[in-house]
């Protein structure tokens, strides 16, 4: 899917997602489109182009001083 040089890397890669082109924005509805193939979302979840889902990363919240 990637055409330009040098090329993303692949969707198997551990930079996958920080490394790859936009090729398709869609904020309004919390998505982009990576020219690996890969869409990532705004909660930060992944749906690579073989079907696998990466879930959010989730942060750990700091308690809340009472």
């Amino acid at each position: 899917m990637c055409t330009h040089w040098p090329t993303c890397p692949t969707a198997d890669s551990p930079h996958h997602h920080h490394d790859a082109v936009i090729v398709s924005a869609h904020p309004e509805q919390g998505w982009n489109l990576l020219c690996n193939g890969t869409i990532v979302f705004d909660d930060t979840g992944e749906l690579l182009p073989d079907g696998r889902i990466v879930g959010p990363l989730r942060t750990m919240r700091e308690p809340v001083a009472a």
